[in-house]
């Protein structure tokens, strides 16, 4: 298993893994295309989506192409968190390719907003 991890990734990518069965340039076209598709769901009260908030913690693409996903939300208690991961493994099931998506949720470590994108930061007004 691979993992793309680097000292300069931006605070809100998560670590991105594949297995190491499939070719590289496949990797990549999943992993913008899962990225792409997490950058369609939104929490409803928040004008960002979810992977430039920093809610994404894990992103791994196992040889049959099944995706496995790390999520959190900004807070326990978010009104939509029954509901969120579903909106994740679908929007992630329509990528071509991925055999299937399970999401995990996780509130360790708790999000808090250094994991937040410039984007999301601009949109959200939070210098």
């Amino acid at each position: 298993m691979t993992d793309r991890v680097a000292d300069d990734l931006k605070p809100n990518q998560p670590t991105l893994g594949a297995s190491s069965g499939l070719p590289p340039e496949e990797i990549d076209r999943l992993t913008d295309d899962i990225v792409a598709a997490l950058k369609t769901v939104y929490d409803p009260e928040i004008p960002s989506d979810i992977y430039e908030l920093g809610l994404i913690y894990r992103v791994d693409i196992a040889d049959d192409r099944h995706v496995s996903i790390d999520m959190t939300l900004t807070a326990p208690g978010c009104p939509v968190a029954g509901e969120m991961p579903g909106w994740v493994e679908n929007a992630v099931g329509t990528v071509g390719g991925v055999s299937g998506v399970t999401v995990n949720m996780t509130f360790d470590p708790p999000w808090d907003q250094s994991r937040m994108s410039d984007e999301a930061r601009v949109a959200l007004d939070m210098w």
